[in-house]
C-alpha cells in the first residue's frame, strides 16, 4: 500500500507513516457512516464492524502486525485476569501487566530512535492502555457495595461482566483506537445498544414524525453536522502545521545561528513555535473527534436553543488552551481523557479509604503520567518544571487574585463569576500572557526529548520560565503570602465600614426615626494608618 500513500507524502513533505495516520482517520468518517446504519438490535455485527477496521488499519495499512499481536494479546490477557481475578488486587494486576508491556514498547521505540514522525504500535498501545486499566477498575467497582462508591464510579460500574466479543468490540473501537480519545466500557455498551439516546428517543420519534422521515433510527439530529465541522476544523489545524511547522519548531532553538538573534527575537519565536507545535495534536484530536461523533459517541444532551450537543468525545478545547487565564484551564482543556483516566484510576484509587488525596496520590499521578508517556528524559524535565508552575499558579490564586476583586466578594462553589473590573481584567490579561509564555517554555523539553538539547533551548531563552516561577516562589514564602494576607484584611475591613456607612445612608433616607446604628463616620484614615504601620513592621523584620 506505500505505493498508494508516496505520492501524498512527497506532495505534503509529509513521512508515509502520518500520511497513513490521517488517511485512517479521514477514511472513519464514511466509515462511521455505514457503523451506524448496523441495527441495536445486532451489537455483535457492531462489535464485528470495529475489531475488523481496527485490523485493517493496524495490518495492511500501517504493517503493524506484530504490534496487532501484541495488542491482542494484552486485550485477551486483561479480559481474563478480570474474569478470574477475584480479589481486590485486581486492577492493579492489569495496571502493571499493561504498564510494564507499554514501558516495554517505549524502550524498543528509544532503542530505534523513532522520532514522532514515526507510527509504531506504542502510540495505540497507551490508548489501550487507558481503556484495559478503566475497564478493570470499573469491574472492580460492580462487585463493591454501591454505598462505597462515588458519582463517577456507580456510572461507570460494570455489574454483568461481558463477552469476550462484546470485549474486544469495546477495546478496538476503530474511531479512537490509534489516537484516542478512550472511552469507558459502560460508555460504549450505551452507544452499541443505542441507550445512549434514551432521553432524546421522545424528541427524535416527534422530530421524525413532523417530517415524515422514512427512517426510524432515533439517533439525535445535528449529528453530522457537529462531525463534519469537527472534520473542517482538523483539517485546517493539519494545514497550518504543514504550512508552519518546517518554519517554526522548537528544533530550530537549537541550531547554532539562532543564537545570534536578538533575545526578544528568540522569546518572540517561542511564541509561534509553541502553537504550531500543538497544531498536529489538535488536528489528530479533532479528526478523531469527530469521526467517533460520526459512529454516535459523544451525544450529550440539547442547548437552550433545542440544537444537539456532541461534546463527550472532545480531547481538546483549544480555544482554553490558547487563551488560558491560568494552568489549571489549561490543563483541564488539554488530552481531557487522559486526565480523567489519571484521576479516575490513580489518583483517588491510591488514596486511603475516608482520606482525601494528598502528596503520594499527587506523586503517583505525576510517575504514572510520565511512565505512561515514555522514557525520554525530556517527557520528567517538562512535568518536574510544571509541578512547580501549578502551585505558583496555586499561590497566585489564593493571595494575588483576592485583591482584584471586590473585598466583599466570597469565592464559594456555585457563586456568581466576579464582576470584571479593570484590575480583574488586566490580572486576567496577564494571566493568559505568562500562562501561554510559561506553556511554551515548559513544553521545550517534552517535544525536544533529550536533556541536552532541552537545557540548550532554555538556555537561548535566558530560562526566563525558570526565573518566573522560581522568583514567585521565593517571593510568596519569602513574607509575600504574608503581607498580601494582610493587606487583603485591611481591604475586607474598609469594605466592611463603607457597608455599615451605606447602611446608614439608606437608613436616613427611608425617613426611619431611629437608626440601627449610632451614624458615625468610618474611620478610613485609620485603616490606611493600620495598614501602613503593618507594613512598616514587615519591613523592619
Amino acid at each position: 500500500m506505500d505505493a498508494f500513500f508516496e505520492p501524498i507524502a512527497d506532495a505534503t513533505g509529509g513521512s508515509i507513516d502520518q500520511i497513513k495516520l490521517i488517511s485512517c482517520l479521514l477514511f472513519s468518517y464514511p466509515l462511521g457512516s455505514l457503523y451506524i446504519r448496523i441495527p441495536s438490535s445486532h451489537p455483535e455485527l457492531k462489535h464485528i464492524f470495529s475489531i475488523l477496521v481496527t485490523f485493517f488499519y493496524l495490518v495492511p495499512v500501517l504493517w503493524l502486525w506484530g504490534g496487532a499481536l501484541q495488542l491482542l494479546g494484552s486485550v485477551i490477557a486483561t479480559y481474563y485476569i478480570a474474569l478470574r481475578v477475584q480479589t481486590r488486587n485486581m486492577p492493579w494486576l492489569v495496571f502493571l501487566f499493561t504498564m510494564a508491556h507499554l514501558t516495554i514498547s517505549h524502550v524498543v521505540r528509544t532503542f530505534y530512535q523513532a522520532g514522532y514522525e514515526t507510527i509504531e504500535i506504542s502510540g495505540p498501545q497507551m490508548v489501550l492502555t487507558m481503556k484495559l486499566t478503566t475497564f478493570a477498575w470499573n469491574v472492580w467497582d460492580g462487585r463493591r457495595p454501591a454505598e462505597d462508591l462515588d458519582k463517577w464510579q456507580t456510572a461507570q460500574r460494570v455489574g454483568e461482566f461481558p463477552t469476550l466479543l462484546e470485549f474486544l468490540g469495546y477495546a478496538f473501537y476503530f474511531p479512537g483506537f490509534l489516537v484516542g480519545p478512550y472511552l469507558t466500557y459502560n460508555e460504549y455498551q450505551a452507544l452499541v445498544t443505542g441507550s445512549l439516546y434514551k432521553a432524546a428517543e421522545k424528541r427524535e420519534e416527534d422530530a421524525v414524525n413532523e417530517t415524515n422521515h422514512l427512517t426510524k433510527r432515533l439517533v439525535p439530529h445535528g449529528r453530522k453536522r457537529v462531525a463534519f465541522r469537527k472534520m473542517f476544523a482538523g483539517l485546517v489545524y493539519l494545514a497550518l502545521f504543514v504550512l508552519f511547522w518546517p518554519e517554526f519548531n522548537y528544533s530550530l532553538l537549537v541550531e547554532d545561528q539562532f543564537e545570534s538573534r536578538r533575545l526578544i527575537s528568540r522569546i518572540v519565536f517561542l511564541q509561534f513555535c509553541g502553537f504550531f507545535e500543538r497544531t498536529k495534536y489538535y488536528a489528530i484530536w479533532t479528526l478523531t473527534e469527530g469521526a467517533s461523533i460520526q459512529t454516535g459517541l459523544g451525544f450529550t444532551g440539547y442547548d437552550v436553543t433545542g440544537r444537539t450537543k456532541w461534546e463527550g468525545a472532545a480531547n481538546v478545547k483549544v480555544s482554553d488552551i490558547e487563551f488560558a487565564e491560568n494552568t489549571k484551564v489549561l490543563l483541564d482543556s488539554w488530552n481531557m481523557k487522559t486526565n480523567v483516566w489519571l484521576r479516575e484510576c490513580i489518583y483517588k484509587r491510591v488514596t486511603p479509604k475516608g482520606k482525601k488525596p494528598g502528596f503520594r496520590s499527587s506523586l503517583a499521578t505525576f510517575m504514572t503520567s510520565a511512565f505512561w508517556h515514555g522514557i525520554a528524559p525530556g517527557y520528567y524535565l517538562t512535568f518536574f518544571f510544571f509541578a512547580f508552575v501549578q502551585t505558583t499558579a496555586r499561590l497566585a490564586r489564593s493571595y494575588l487574585r483576592p485583591l482584584v476583586l471586590p473585598a466583599n466578594y466570597i469565592p464559594v462553589r456555585g457563586a456568581p463569576p466576579p464582576p470584571q473590573t479593570r484590575k480583574k481584567q488586566l490580572y486576567d490579561y496577564l494571566g493568559v500572557l505568562f500562562t501561554v509564555m510559561l506553556t511554551n517554555y515548559g513544553t521545550l523539553p517534552f517535544m525536544l526529548l533529550t536533556v541536552d538539547d532541552s537545557f540548550v533551548a532554555w538556555n537561548i531563552v535566558v530560562w526566563y520560565g525558570h526565573f518566573l516561577v522560581g522568583g514567585a516562589l521565593v517571593f510568596f514564602y519569602l513574607g509575600g503570602m504574608v503581607v498580601l494576607q494582610q493587606v487583603q484584611a485591611v481591604r475586607v475591613k474598609r469594605a466592611g465600614y463603607q457597608q455599615e456607612r451605606d447602611e446608614i445612608n439608606r437608613t436616613v433616607k427611608s425617613g426611619a426615626s431611629t437608626p440601627r446604628r449610632a451614624p458615625t463616620l468610618p474611620p478610613l484614615d485609620e485603616a490606611a494608618q493600620e495598614l501602613e504601620n503593618e507594613l512598616m513592621h514587615m519591613k523592619r523584620k
